[in-house]
């Protein structure tokens, strides 16, 4: 949708509610405010979509029986949400200031600013990735960071797992129901990894995953999809490739995209979004959703189901205040 406000202009409109984010969790909480008669401004950043935008094929999000392309769920979400008469921006919030009690105000990275009586944080999470130009070119083609969401299409296939953390042991024993072989490239000894002991044990112990020691991923190859990893000896410079891995999963971490929070709401030492009550924050009038604030399950489904939360809280919130 386009942008109808101009740069470093004051939208004096006022509007019951401002969500910031335009995935799932977003998407959904518009669609459940709009629907409630409250004037919703979904702010969905620049790219919209989070996550789902970069995913091909969608399978486990319910309704859709044959899957569908991730860009294509969330553009269903979006019309959804317009239909009920939200109105969507694509710019990315740098500043929030006010309270409550005086209304909010929402500055985007241009200058553009828009009012609102309460908030709907669902700015989602970016996976860490490893800056390799090839890991880029090929994600969604064999290259992921969500075992979870893309494991069902490597059924008999060999795949390898980027990390040493319980992130990895965690994406790497889910891994063995489909695949015939895990990999586990770990740069560091096996004593000096992250992940806690009984994760390491449930790992170590299970016959389809290898554990590649002091091993660094150096190349995605292949084509049209991922066919083969050129991996290197970070203590002898050996390099190799491993031609039959077909599916390459990232497991470093996740990062909430909260910096722009930092001095509003509260955060947990790793940056997320602390709720209390189910989806309320520590700033009356401020609510929250979706990855942001979910570091467990991190799935489009649990993030839609969330931002489903947040607006029912919310509209219960400004029902009890008038």
């Amino acid at each position: 949708m386009a942008n109808k406000t101009l740069k470093n202009t004051q939208d004096f409109e006022i509007y019951d509610v401002a969500i910031i984010g335009g995935g799932p969790a977003g998407l959904t909480a518009a669609i459940y405010t709009s629907r409630a008669l409250l004037k919703t401004l979904a702010i969905a950043g620049n790219p919209p979509g989070g996550q789902l935008t970069t995913t091909t094929e969608v399978e486990n999000f319910p309704g859709f029986p044959n899957g569908i392309q991730g860009p294509e769920l969330i553009q269903r979400m979006r019309e959804q949400s317009l239909r009920f008469g939200a109105v969507l921006k694509d710019e990315n919030i740098s500043k929030i200031n006010g309270t409550f009690s005086t209304g909010f105000t929402l500055t985007e990275s241009s200058g553009n600013q828009y009012n609102a009586r309460s908030i709907i944080i669902a700015t989602g999470a970016s996976a860490k990735w490893l800056g390799i130009p090839t890991e880029q070119a090929f994600r969604g083609r064999g290259v992921s960071a969500c075992a979870t969401c893309d494991g069902f299409f490597f059924k008999g296939k060999e795949v390898a797992v980027v990390g040493g953390g319980d992130a990895a042991m965690e994406e790497a024993n889910f891994l063995t129901r489909f695949a015939s072989k895990v990999y586990v490239l770990v740069r560091k000894s096996k004593e000096k990894m992250r992940a806690s002991k009984i994760m390491l044990q449930r790992a170590f112990a299970n016959e389809k995953i290898e554990f590649l020691f002091y091993t660094e991923l150096r190349e995605v190859l292949g084509t049209e999809k991922v066919a083969g990893i050129r991996v290197v000896n970070n203590q002898t410079n050996e390099e190799k490739i491993l031609s039959g891995v077909e599916g390459v999963f990232i497991a470093i971490g996740h990062a909430p995209n909260t910096e722009f929070l930092r001095d509003f709401v509260e955060l947990d030492a790793k940056g997320y979004v602390v709720a209390s009550q189910g989806t309320h924050t520590s700033m009356e009038g401020v609510f929250v959703a979706g990855d942001v604030a979910d570091f467990r399950y991190r799935q489009g489904v649990t993030a839609a189901s969330f931002g489903c939360m947040a607006a029912i809280d919310l509209e219960r919130f400004l029902a009890e205040r008038g």
